[in-house]
Order: structure tokens, then sequence, then C-alpha cells
């Protein structure tokens, strides 16, 4: 598996290109923006994209949905929850100071079970809601791409419309901690963490801990 994390757009997002070494397909998980460094590197590898994936219809996650299809072609997947919020990323971006277009509509939606198939590379669906309505997780061999719903020693924020605390948190214990102490987690900002080190250290899942409200 070819996987190239890049950090995109003011706000900072963590933009994934996870590629089949055979065929050199591959997706592009949370284009928040440059989506130029985007298809470079993506061109660097020979790499065919297929699949835009938003782990949710956050702006910062999405701002580069537009350009990067029409440019691509590839299919814009999202959980149906968070499909309307893309198609106003314009209103959302200006409440952050940002210049963006509003999102094609979804060519895909995704639920909990479904199944992404990039050439030979699996990614599994796990809904997780919290940070948002229609938050997923993405999980292939010993690797979860999480979005906002786990960061390294903290969690998304749960304080927008739609946030659900105890759901994020209900969600990560089920869906994220299970899934095997040594699986790396790729949050949607900040550096990569494992399962077993948030299950030890991260505040928010100690009995009493932090909690945001």
């Amino acid at each position: 598996m070819i996987l190239k994390m890049l950090m995109v757009g003011p706000l900072q997002a963590n933009c994934y290109i996870v590629g089949c070494e055979r065929t050199r397909q591959a997706a592009v998980i949370d284009p928040g923006g440059d989506v130029d460094q985007i298809l470079t590197a993506l061109a660097k590898d020979q790499l065919r994209l297929v699949y835009i994936i938003n782990t949710h219809g956050h702006v910062d996650h999405a701002a580069g949905n537009k350009r990067l299809k029409e440019v691509t072609g590839a299919q814009l997947v999202i959980h149906e929850s968070d499909a309307p919020m893309i198609t106003h990323l314009a209103r959302s971006g200006s409440m952050w100071g940002m210049k963006v277009e509003n999102s094609p509509p979804p060519d895909l939606y995704v639920r909990e079970g479904d199944t992404i198939t990039i050439g030979d590379i699996s990614l599994k669906v796990l809904h997780t809601p919290g940070h948002s309505p229609g938050g997923i997780s993405l999980v292939t061999d010993k690797v979860v791409f999480v979005g906002d719903t786990l960061f390294a020693g903290s969690i998304g924020r749960t304080d927008f419309a739609g946030g659900d605390y105890d759901g994020l948190i209900s969600g990560v214990r089920t869906k994220i901690f299970t899934l095997g102490d040594d699986v790396v987690v790729y949050p949607g900002h900040g550096p990569e963490t494992t399962v077993g080190q948030e299950k030890r250290s991260n505040p928010f899942f100690r009995e009493g801990g932090m909690r945001w409200f």
C-alpha cells in the first residue's frame, strides 16, 4: 500500500493518499485544500484517483472536493448524514475567513459495514458520529483513518451543530479501541498515534476524565 499524508488548507487538516501498488488506483481522504499539492503527489507515484472520500463534511476536510473532482473525474464519497454540509462549503468557509467553492453532490453514500475497494486495498467503513452526525472511519490492514473523531491525546470537538459527546466516546470505545492496540490511527489533524497509546493515555477515556461540552 502506498500511503502519503499532506497537511492542507489554512486549518492544516491531514489529507491522506492511499494507493494500490499493483493497479496504481488511489483514494484521497479529506482534501481540505491545496489541490495542486495533492495532484502533484498523485502524479509523482503515477496514481489514478478513483475516489475522493470525506470522513465528514466540515470545510477544512472538503474544501478541495470541487476542483479535485473536476480534474480527476473521481467519485465523491461521504456518509449521507453529512452530505448536506458539503453543498454549503462557501458559507461555512466564510465563517473561518476562507474563500471556498461549494462541493458537487456526492456520487456515493457509504454506511456502517460498507467497503471501498481501491485495487487490492479494501477500506472498511465504520460510522463514528459525534464530531458530526455522518462521521466515518476507514479501516484497512493495521491502519484506521478516523477524521476528527480521535486525535493523539484528544478527541474532536462536539460543540458544533450535530455534535454528540457521548456518542463519540461510545463509538471510539466500541469501534476504534476494539481494532487492536497495534493499529495505527491517522487523525484529521496532528500526529499519528496508535489504538494502544490512546487507550492507555488519552484523558477523555479515563474514568471521570475530561469532557468537551
